[in-house]
């Protein structure tokens, strides 16, 4: 009975240590030395002082002494919290101040951007290489670790231990951690595993970064199966013929991403008529999948099936499941979201907390095995959000749903003023809290468009400033504070703000302002064309 996630790996090693578990950039990790290296750190870990409970923070890039570090975190009793390289040095320091980090663990590259954060003086450095700066007073190095022993380090833990906490956007300007235990993670694990047929020969894309939760699937997925995951070097992410090469070259039976890149990958047409001979599967999850583009990989990949997962951090990688029987044979046809994966549930309800009839549209509440106990000693943000009900403890989404007449999900948009762009989960609120920040700046507003582009939702910032400031210098001070997916890319100086009735900011208006400003941009760039 496997009741840690730890014990997915100890299994695999016992079972089968020969076989290999990492792929990455030409260099294959087995089973057994992905067991063993992860002991070695645990103890290094215990060592180093943390205890059960303690966090670990990870500023590590995607490779496999990251996995290492994470079983290792599991191990020695820990809950590790994967960090962004590439966010500003500002927002890693809040998080690692907020999640009190006991042990930092980085590798060499990592060592400028560590240089500028505020570390504090009882968090240890553990380096995950052996050539690194000291840095700010190091508790270990890789050398050390491989002189400690390789034998079964476990230190115990139950199945609703935190085993990890996902930083996302928060709307005041504090990134927001969500818990997420060792039980949620298997319940979903084991569920999709039999569901997918996921096998040892299977060979699985690891493509999201870290810190986002899907690869919380490619990872646990792949190592309760005992299969390959093969991990997509970051600087691939965005090139859509190399994204093709990638999946062709590695042999891959399952590709997993968010569908801003499966709609890129589509517009550069990098997919040919039956491709990709070994794929079996492709998921996506993270976002709306715009249905011209689903079916241009289903054109193509007659024999793949595909299915759509959906699911908030806060509720555990996917909540529900659809997998698409056949092409769609219209663009415009909606795909549902589906049912409930096992032991989830899913509820379209009123403003009363009632279920909506069929076809009217609610909010989406998520209970269930996945559920998170809530936010980093945060109670308040985890009540705004997470309610008793009649069927039990559930957590309202911010997206609004409904029951077709089919008896599946269908999901209509977000009811607040979090998005979802390229897969992250963005707080508009927080892009307006860095911009009221900033000096000049008399006021700032922040919406979201539909661009049908590859971006999905672009984020577009009004402002009002009382000295003259050019959209470039915000850009630029603005990356001081936020990650690169946060910082608006269309921009309007006002003189003041559009209002509505009720003295509020007039968001409706803001919006159809920065699409008027598309058209004309549009109309200018191509003057032949009749607007």
């Amino acid at each position: 009975m496997i009741a840690r996630l730890q014990d997915f790996l100890h299994r695999q090693a016992t079972h089968q240590p020969e076989h290999t578990a990492i792929v990455f950039e030409g260099r294959k990790t087995s089973y057994s030395e992905l067991e063993e290296s992860s002991n070695r750190l645990a103890r290094a870990l215990r060592a180093a002082g943390c205890r059960r409970g303690d966090r670990v923070a990870l500023l590590l890039p995607k490779s496999p002494e990251a996995l290492i570090a994470m079983f290792a975190a599991l191990k020695a009793g820990c809950v590790y919290v994967p960090l962004d390289c590439s966010s500003p040095a500002s927002r890693l320091s809040r998080i690692i101040e907020i999640c009190e980090s006991r042990c930092l663990l980085a590798v060499q590259p990592a060592a400028n951007i560590l240089r500028e954060m505020t570390i504090p003086r009882d968090t240890r450095i553990g380096w995950m290489d052996a050539g690194a700066d000291p840095g700010p007073g190091p508790s270990f190095r890789w050398p050390d670790v491989l002189s400690y022993s390789a034998a079964n380090a476990d230190s115990g833990g139950a199945a609703e231990d935190a085993a990890h906490i996902l930083f996302t956007s928060g709307s005041t300007g504090t990134p927001k951690g969500v818990v997420i235990t060792h039980s949620n993670v298997i319940h979903f694990v084991n569920w999709a595993v039999e569901y997918f047929d996921i096998r040892p020969e299977d060979r699985i894309s690891g493509h999201p970064p870290l810190h986002f939760d899907l690869s919380t699937f490619d990872i646990y997925g792949t190592v309760a199966a005992g299969a390959e995951i093969h991990l997509l070097p970051q600087e691939l992410s965005l090139l859509p013929h190399r994204l093709a090469g990638f999946i062709r070259d590695s042999a891959l039976t399952q590709w997993f991403s968010v569908p801003s890149i499966l709609h890129h990958m589509a517009r550069f047409d990098v997919v040919q008529q039956n491709d990709f001979p070994a794929l079996k599967r492709l998921l996506w999850c993270g976002e709306k999948f715009p249905t011209p583009a689903l079916m241009y990989w289903m054109q193509r990949l007659p024999r793949v099936s595909f299915t759509n997962l959906y699911g908030p951090t806060e509720a555990t990688i996917a909540s529900s499941y659809y997998s698409v029987p056949a092409c769609p044979k219209d663009e415009t046809a909606e795909i549902p979201i589906g049912e409930p994966c096992g032991g989830e549930q899913l509820y379209v309800l009123d403003d009363s907390r009632r279920p909506c009839a069929v076809e009217n549209v609610g909010d989406l509440y998520i209970g269930g095995a996945g559920l998170s106990p809530g936010y980093w000693r945060d109670p308040q943000k985890t009540a705004e959000v997470f309610f008793d009900s009649p069927w039990g403890r559930i957590y309202r989404t911010g997206d609004l749903a409904k029951v077709g007449r089919d008896g599946k999900i269908y999901l209509l948009g977000r009811a607040d003023t979090q998005i979802k762009s390229r897969g992250y989960r963005i707080e508009l609120g927080e892009i307006e809290a860095s911009m009221h920040a900033l000096p000049n700046i008399q006021d700032a507003a922040v919406v979201a468009i539909d661009t049908g582009g590859f971006e999905g939702l672009a984020i577009c910032c009004a402002y009002v400033a009382s000295a003259e400031i050019s959209p470039l210098a915000l850009k630029k001070q603005l990356a001081l504070t936020l990650p690169s997916y946060m910082i608006p890319t269309r921009w309007m100086t006002l003189d003041r703000m559009p209002l509505n009735g009720n003295g509020k900011i007039a968001r409706p208006r803001l919006k159809q302002m920065f699409l008027e400003q598309d058209a004309a941009s549009t109309a200018v760039a191509a003057p032949g064309v009749n607007a």
